[in-house]
């Protein structure tokens, strides 16, 4: 095997969907890719993931890749908002999903316990979004299992673990509006130590640490070489983050998009942020924290869309913009700078041409994502990573909002991209390719005017 590992296969664990991915980082290209949904089994005890579905997807890709390709190393990356609860080397109850509103039972107490936003940089979120509330409530409500709990593991290192048998946490996801981490600190909150659970975290590790190779048992059932590495692993948004760390000078704002839309300023400040409107801080692959905002911009595309978006024409855009057809926020209700806003059209979606109701979507998610940036404190120019850099119109309409500079990056996969540089190390060193300038395709005379009103 090559000393300098070339070929990484980065398995990605998104909210909807889960992939494998192989990654060439000498070419930038990904040259392997098997996508399945994310499924959720809603059964007792509570909605928790299929991670044995996903274990069988990951095993047989793997084969399939292995028999073809040349895999030097495997890394891993998953949504946040979600840990591991272990008792040994099992599961001590299943892995929660976060969408399920369990935990709002306790808020109260919840409440009462968490750590200020001046020491967290997290807002209080619905349901399991922050993975503190999770904790609380699963240790309150199942305390029997609970108790056997012998090591907390972040979602990525989960991963890692049953490929290795080495357990980790890594600052990525401990810090990503959990309540359990204190980022400027670099340490688990004063929450997570009353709670007792910081002696329970499974030992920090830097992401780009190598944990050990594959198991003798994964080397037989995917046909991967017994010493093929095995890297720590980090939090999606900030696997996006990480090409740009490395080649790009702050102040920069990247939008990572998907079922989330992430804003990080890079070179913002963290005292800036309003709690109220879903502002807080990540932590990226180095331990700084990253001024941040989200929404779930790539739900509500889907949502208002029906699934079914059209290109929107010019013609399209000109009916949006001269008959003020509107969308006003928010449909994933809880979340995003305008986390109380109840979703509605301007008028019956049903009675508009599919070009014309795309491209009010489309307008609709970048006012949306200029206020989430107003609320990180983003400067500079804006990069869209992701999924929304295809939606020509919602790039051209945030370049004419902010009168900033937007692009789009290059690569279709930012989250496996990321994964797979750590194989790079810290101090690799990374030429990003040219960015696609965005511009020229739509008039969007009248769009100030438009955003004012919707504003009003």
């Amino acid at each position: 095997m090559s000393t300098t590992p070339r070929f990484i296969a980065v398995l990605d664990v998104g909210k909807t969907n889960v992939k494998v991915v192989v990654h060439d980082l000498e070419t930038g290209e990904d040259v392997f890719v098997r996508t399945r949904p994310n499924a959720v089994i809603d059964a007792p005890p509570y909605p928790h993931y299929d991670v044995e579905g996903m274990w069988t997807f990951f095993i047989d890709t793997l084969k399939e890749a292995s028999a073809t390709l040349r895999v030097d190393a495997l890394s891993f990356t998953t949504h946040g908002a979600t840990f591991a609860l272990m008792a040994g080397d099992r599961l001590a109850l299943p892995i929660l999903d976060y969408e399920f509103h369990g935990p709002d039972a306790l808020e109260d107490a919840y409440l009462a316990a968490r750590p200020p936003f001046t020491e967290s940089f997290t807002p209080r979120l619905p349901g399991g979004l922050n993975a503190g509330a999770q904790l609380f409530w699963q240790a309150r409500t199942f305390p029997k299992a609970f108790s056997t709990v012998t090591a907390i593991v972040p979602y990525p290192q989960y991963w890692a673990f049953r490929f290795t048998g080495v357990m980790a946490s890594e600052p990525t996801s401990l810090g990503v509006h959990t309540d359990l981490w204190a980022p400027e600190k670099r340490d688990f909150s004063s929450f997570a130590t009353a709670e007792g659970w910081s002696k329970l975290f499974a030992p920090p590790r830097s992401a780009f640490d190598r944990l050990g190779t594959v198991s003798q048992d994964i080397a037989t059932l995917t046909g991967l070489p017994a010493d093929t590495p095995v890297y720590c692993g980090i939090h999606d948004s900030n696997a996006s983050l990480l090409p740009h760390l490395l080649g790009r000078q702050p102040p920069f704002t990247v939008l990572s998009t998907g079922t989330w839309v992430i804003v990080f300023a890079v070179g913002g400040e963290a005292s800036a942020l309003d709690a109220r409107r879903d502002g807080l801080c990540n932590v990226d692959a180095f331990s700084n924290p990253v001024p941040s905002s989200r929404f779930m911009g790539g739900r509500e595309f889907d949502l208002l869309t029906e699934g079914h978006p059209r290109k929107p024409t010019q013609e399209d855009v000109r009916s949006v913009l001269d008959d003020s057809i509107m969308v006003h926020p928010t449909f994933v209700p809880g979340c995003g700078p305008f986390p109380d806003g109840k979703g509605e059209w301007s008028r019956d979606p049903s009675t508009l041409a599919g070009g014309v109701r795309t491209a009010a979507v489309s307008l609709y998610l970048a006012l949306v994502a200029q206020a989430a940036m107003s609320v990180a404190g983003a400067a500079g120019p804006i990069i869209i990573e992701g999924p929304f850099g295809r939606d020509t119109l919602f790039a051209e309409a945030l370049q004419r909002l902010t009168g900033r500079p937007v692009a789009i990056a290059d690569g279709a996969t930012g989250t496996s991209t990321g994964a797979a540089m750590l194989a790079l190390g810290s101090d690799g060193q990374l030429d990003l390719p040219p960015d696609r300038p965005v511009g020229g395709i739509y008039d969007l005379e009248g769009l100030e005017s438009y955003a004012e009103r919707w504003a009003s």
